[in-house]
């Protein structure tokens, strides 16, 4: 059974940073690719980040290139999301998901998993 549990998210000011965490278990992720979606209040789930588990690729959306960092690590089976200079129009509910590498990166239908989702919200 796999599961993906995420924590880190809580109420940050405009320009703070945060990092999430993504705790994996249930099976062997090496051909995964693990992913961060966000889904804002009324708005659909989008894709933010994503890190191939074996090899490190990391996929990033453009509007966060430069403030967000994905790493995982493979001994803890656990990937990470740095935050940096967080604007109010990213909050929202975080999810780590987890799918096969071999699929497009920023679709949510690439994913099999995911966990319950961490609160991020940012204050202006």
């Amino acid at each position: 059974q796999v599961q993906l549990v995420e924590s880190g998210g809580r109420l940050v000011q405009a320009g703070g940073s945060l990092r999430l965490s993504c705790a994996a278990s249930g099976r062997t992720f090496s051909s995964y690719r693990m992913g961060w979606f966000r889904q804002g209040p009324g708005k659909e789930r989008e894709f933010v980040v994503a890190i191939n588990w074996s090899g490190g690729t990391t996929y990033y959306a453009d509007s966060v290139k430069g403030r967000f960092t994905i790493s995982r690590d493979s001994a803890e089976n656990t990937v990470y999301l740095q935050m940096n200079s967080l604007k109010p129009e990213e909050t929202g509910v975080y999810f780590c998901e987890a799918g096969f590498a071999w699929r497009t990166y920023d679709r949510q239908t690439s994913y099999d998993y995911w966990g319950q989702g961490t609160q991020v919200t940012v204050s202006s």
